[in-house]
């Protein structure tokens, strides 16, 4: 019975988030239902609206529920209502979305793992939707990646070409199903088509030699289990792209992936079926299992165990493998089928971005794949896997892409107009910020990758267009790096000369770095900043990389950084270790016996760079970049000369650094009290005469870089703790692509907190380039 006409009210309830395509309408609609409550739901561009007429008491409960107790995979950042004029309507109902009005304000889900519920449906031979590849509901499945416009509705996903079937169509539209308006929905009779195409590397995905799902006696999975047991590598379609696949305990295969794929030394993930399979091969605690189970499910960085059967190939010389939960229907099909690991790589060649459209794939994969276990459903927005480490039981990102993009961060910051943050050159990622109620959204994107690769910077572009467009943001600010050939820098100056309306403003990369790591801690500062990685621009026009600030989110002063040194020839010296090495070895006067005979004829032309810089007859580039003090130690030690991808020698040398020593290299303790002084020089070339020294006595490298890995931390700690002593600080901050080394990040913190210093670090992005455009979007607002 409804209530009298005296008692009733009606509200207009706005809800904004990640609101749509998550189920929220039928939880809406179920929830009126159980408070007799009339009106409707509906959703629009800026999120969902529902007008709901009944008791003060049952609204009231209807607020509640929206705030406390949304669904699962709904992150609401604003429920507001207004009282309006009562109806006397009976019932409730859903009504049509509507695309006119706002700009769009919606939040769009991230990609979401299978669900248990679906997942037992996929299992269960009685069911209509057993063995189906494509199963999905409102708490599961793809999401971003097949988005083309909002308001998220089927017709603007890649599925609107796939006409549901009358019983998928029923589920849809029946409130009460697990299915009602959820986008991706279908089942075999209706959804997408599933096929192997058999071949040498060589295939194309739209050859004629095919097994496809549906034709009788067909069994594409079955097929490609029997192609990975026999050891072929196939290339298979997921959510934001296609993996390369191959038996992880196969090392022909791997190595012949590793090969094709021209991945010489990076370790591979591991694809495995459940918790079980994944402590056979790591050390899982809670923490880093409830990641891997979670519904981003992520790759995440675990400790090996020994005496595991992978091949040598998958991670060789790695104390850590990335493992990862299957996350696709296909995938948990094709382990079913196994019953093995997998490795599961990026389906591209190494510095490429993942091939995502099937015509791509068939061209670029070709000569890596002897095999496609491919479907028909397109992917609009390629999306590599996340990867993550726990590290005291939080999420440490490493790479922030599939399962997290594009749902925003909160700040709590005042941004008065949109920014676009262009970020990177290397790992790089943009950002869009826009006001929001209380604060800012930034929208940081999916993985990019590196800009130097001509696909990458069109996915780059493509990227910046369709995130604008979905979320109805015109930046009025563009935010970029201050390094001048820094392709991210060029793409932003030159859009801004197109449209004056776009404002560039530059922002120092390590400012960057650091208010990044503020924003996502709430803190506009002022703290100690430490920042450490490959290379930044500084505002005078040299390479920093070891730099300790005082800095804010609207500025920042430089008080301290590593001794300079000269980087003999240029960026051949990222590709060469031994150059750094040459340079510190000259700095500090010091002699390794045999360096110069192995690096071979190599050695004089270096020589005769830095005699002709010393003279003036030449001006070398100069760092202060840790990460290049990182690479000189370890071609020092002779762990590598020369590197195959970024990071690559200083990740070896932490690998081999023995656990066991607890006292780094010892060095002096220049003063740093305030600032509006010359910035101090650190003198880290002690430890490099120190490393010279172990060397020549035959201190075994384990040790050497143990004792370098700790006194350089010590350093860092206490020239950290002289500053915010000096300028009462109480918090230090760290970023910068250095600290995804563990052992360097754990004894500095160690050091900061035993001083009494509050540490922050990240949590939300990653401390590496993929944050760069976060920093920048924040500094420029801020400013």
């Amino acid at each position: 019975m409804s209530a009298g006409p005296a008692t009733v009210r009606r509200r207009a309830v706005r809800v904004t988030g990640i609101v749509q395509g998550v189920g929220f309408r039928p939880f809406v609609y179920t929830l009126a239902a159980q408070l007799h409550l009339a009106g409707f739901v509906g959703n629009d561009e800026r999120g969902v609206l529902i007008e709901a007429e009944g008791t003060p008491t049952a609204l009231d409960a209807l607020l509640a529920a929206l705030r406390d107790r949304p669904p699962p995979l709904a992150v609401v950042t604003g429920v507001d209502a207004v009282d309006v004029p009562a109806r006397g309507e009976s019932g409730f109902a859903i009504a049509p979305s509507t695309g006119a009005g706002a700009p769009a304000a919606t939040l769009i889900s991230p990609d979401t793992a299978t669900c248990a519920d679906c997942l037992a449906e996929m299992r269960d031979p009685a069911d209509r939707r057993y063995r189906h590849p494509f199963v999905t509901c409102t708490h599961c499945g793809p999401r971003f990646t097949i988005v083309t416009g909002v308001p998220y509705d089927r017709s603007a996903t890649t599925m609107a070409g796939f006409a549901m079937c009358a019983a998928c169509a029923a589920e849809y539209h029946d409130p009460a199903d697990r299915r009602f308006h959820a986008q991706p929905v279908c089942c075999p009779d209706c959804g997408p088509t599933l096929r192997f195409v058999e071949g040498t590397a060589g295939a194309r995905v739209d050859g004629a030699a095919s097994v496809v799902l549906g034709v009788p006696g067909a069994d594409p999975i079955g097929s490609a289990a029997d192609a990975l047991r026999a050891g072929a590598v196939v290339a298979v379609k997921g959510l934001g792209g296609y993996h390369l696949a191959a038996l992880a305990t196969d090392e022909s295969a791997v190595a012949a992936l590793r090969s094709r794929k021209h991945r010489e030394d990076r370790s591979f993930a591991v694809l495995v079926p459940d918790l079980a399979a994944a402590r056979r091969l790591c050390h899982v605690d809670d923490a880093e299992a409830a990641q891997l189970s979670s519904h981003r499910a992520p790759i995440v960085l675990l400790r090996r165990r020994t005496g595991t059967r992978l091949a040598p190939s998958v991670a060789p010389g790695d104390t850590h493998l990335g493992l990862l939960l299957p996350y696709t229907p296909i995938h948990h099909l094709l382990l079913d089928a196994l019953a093995a690991p997998i490795v599961l790589t990026s389906g591209n060649i190494s510095d490429e971005p993942i091939a995502h459209r099937d015509g791509d794939a068939s061209a670029r994969l070709a000569t890596i794949a002897d095999a496609f276990l491919t479907h028909d459903r397109p992917i609009r927005t390629r999306a590599d896997d996340s990867v993550l480490r726990v590290v005291r039981g939080r999420p440490y990102p490493v790479r922030r892409s599939r399962g997290y993009t594009p749902e925003p961060l909160r700040l709590a910051l005042d941004a008065p107009e949109p920014v676009l943050g262009a970020g990177a050159e290397l790992k790089n990622t943009f950002c869009l910020l826009r006001p929001a109620a209380g604060g800012a959204e930034a929208f940081v994107s999916h993985h990019i990758g590196d800009l130097a690769n001509a696909e990458t910077r069109r996915a780059y572009t493509d990227g910046i267009a369709h995130l604008r467009r979905i979320l109805d943001v015109e930046p009025a600010v563009l935010a970029h790096d201050l390094h001048p050939e820094y392709l991210s820098t060029k793409w932003a100056l030159d859009a801004a000369e197109a449209d004056p309306r776009l404002r560039p403003v530059g922002v120092q990369h390590h400012h960057a770095h650091l208010a990044g790591c503020l924003a996502e801690h709430g803190e506009p500062g002022p703290v100690i900043g430490v920042a450490c990685d490959g290379l930044g621009y500084g505002t005078d026009g040299t390479l920093w990389g070891g730099e300790i600030m005082d800095v804010a989110l609207d500025g920042f002063t430089r008080l301290a950084h590593l001794a300079p040194v000269p980087l003999p020839g240029g960026v051949s010296a990222i590709r060469e270790p031994w150059r750094t090495a040459a340079a510190w070895l000259r700095a500090t006067g010091e002699e390794l016996p045999g360096f110069a005979e192995r690096i071979g004829p190599d050695w004089g032309p270096v020589q005769r760079l830095l005699d002709s810089d010393a003279a003036g007859r030449m001006q070398l580039p100069v760092t202060t970049s840790a990460g290049r003090l990182f690479d000189a130690v370890a071609a020092l030690c002779g762990v590598r000369d020369r590197v195959t991808y970024e990071g690559q020698a200083a990740i070896e040398l932490e690998r081999v650094a023995d656990p066991d020593v607890c006292k780094g290299y010892p060095t002096s303790r220049p003063g740093i009290s305030a600032a509006g002084r010359d910035p101090v020089a650190l003198p880290v070339g002690e430890l490099v005469t120190a490393v010279a020294a172990d060397l020549r006595a035959d201190t075994p490298v384990p040790q050497v870089s143990a004792r370098f890995h700790l006194g350089l931390a010590g350093a860092l700690a206490a020239a950290a703790a002289d500053a915010a002593r000096g300028l009462g600080r109480d918090t230090v901050a760290l970023s910068g692509g250095v600290f995804a080394n563990m052992l360097l990040l754990e004894a500095l913190r160690t050091r900061l907190e035993d001083a009494g210093l509050r540490v922050l670090v990240h949590a939300r992005v990653p401390c590496n380039d993929g944050g760069v455009s976060l920093g920048q979007v924040v500094v420029a607002a801020a400013q």
